[in-house]
């Protein structure tokens, strides 16, 4: 991250909490019209009239969750936005402003979290959200980043997890398992960077993938493309921790089984050739990987339709009755349970 010995370093110390918030927001603009006062008071003042608001947060420590000896601060900074509005967006709403808290230990100049603030400003400036609001403090542990992501929907657009109903159609959008293959080859070319500082690994082949991992995108298109096409959904949830638990979370919060076939799961092909080179199966991936940020999400079958032949969505599956429970059809049609193995932030290293 200051591989750099000769840059500038401005000590955070010399501007203080208040000045430092003011110089990393300055030149954040408000777009948003529900926006009555950003930041540079006590609090937030938000107008929504008549619509409903939703509010989603995370929380993302460094050494879980990032790692920034591959993970530039501005990427690292887009990254962290992104992963709230996706939740936004699996709700079936408009992501409509944002606030970003960060505590930073005394390794991180001026200078650093200026380049995390510009990753802020471009998925605000991508994506039509303000910054609203956060926090600044001091950290022991590194960096630690908090974001909550707010919107707003019609009472009657609103998808939940609960509304999968049997027979209802699985659909994915865009493809699985990109994102955890990216972080598989930016932890091996650490290891190798640790043994030979000098090696300069070629990772083009790989872009795809690594993009996926350090500058993932949520999918607001999808929300504006399922209004369009006329379709709303019955339940919808963002794949951050993987397709298995992604779909058991649908299963249980709606009282449904599901069958979700193995040939259908969408995969570029760049994931299929790079989990040959990792003698990992694809399939594995896509259902265990997490953090492709995809939307999973049901429908009624006489949405078909509308959907079919669109390249954003595949169907992979269909609902069934809770009692038969939740299964991968593989390709030789046996049926396998599917067992949530996504990422798992507490489980022991």
């Amino acid at each position: 991250m200051l591989a750099d010995k000769n840059e500038q370093r401005t000590s955070i110390e010399e501007l203080g909490e208040f000045g430092l918030i003011k110089h990393l927001t300055k030149d954040f603009e408000l777009k948003q019209k529900s926006t009555l006062k950003g930041i540079g008071d006590d609090a937030a003042v938000l107008d929504f009239a008549t619509q409903k608001t939703i509010v989603s947060t995370d929380l993302l420590i460094e050494g879980v969750h990032f790692d920034l000896s591959y993970m530039p601060l501005k990427h690292l900074g887009y990254k962290a936005v992104v992963v709230n509005l996706s939740d936004i967006y699996a709700m079936n709403s408009v992501a409509t402003q944002i606030t970003v808290s960060l505590a930073v230990s005394n390794r991180f100049p001026l200078e650093a979290l200026e380049e995390f603030y510009a990753g802020v400003a471009v998925a605000c400036k991508v994506y039509g959200v303000d910054l609203v609001g956060g926090d600044t403090t001091s950290s022991n542990k590194g960096m630690l980043i908090s974001v909550t992501a707010i919107g707003i929907a019609d009472e009657e657009k609103l998808v939940y997890r609960s509304g999968a109903k049997e027979n209802d159609l699985l659909v994915v959008t865009g493809d699985l398992g990109g994102a955890y293959l990216g972080l598989q080859i930016l932890e091996r070319e650490k290891e190798v960077f640790k043994v030979n500082p000098q090696s300069q690994p070629d990772l083009e082949p790989y872009s795809y993938l690594i993009e996926r991992q350090l500058k993932p995108e949520a999918r607001k298109d999808i929300v504006e493309i399922l209004e369009k096409l006329e379709v709303k959904p019955t339940s919808m949830i963002d794949i951050s921790d993987g397709l298995s638990s992604e779909i058991l979370h649908l299963c249980q919060e709606s009282n449904v089984g599901c069958n979700l076939y193995e040939e259908k799961i969408p995969l570029d092909p760049t994931v299929i050739s790079a989990s040959e080179e990792f003698k990992m199966d694809s399939t594995m991936i896509a259902l265990s990987g997490g953090e492709d940020y995809e939307l999973l999400f049901t429908i009624a079958q006489s949405d078909f339709d509308k959907i079919k032949g669109n390249p954003n969505l595949t169907v992979i599956g269909h609902i069934t009755q809770q009692s038969e429970g939740a299964h991968l059809v593989a390709r030789n049609n046996t049926k396998i349970p599917i067992t949530a193995q996504g990422w798992n932030s507490f489980n022991a290293s």
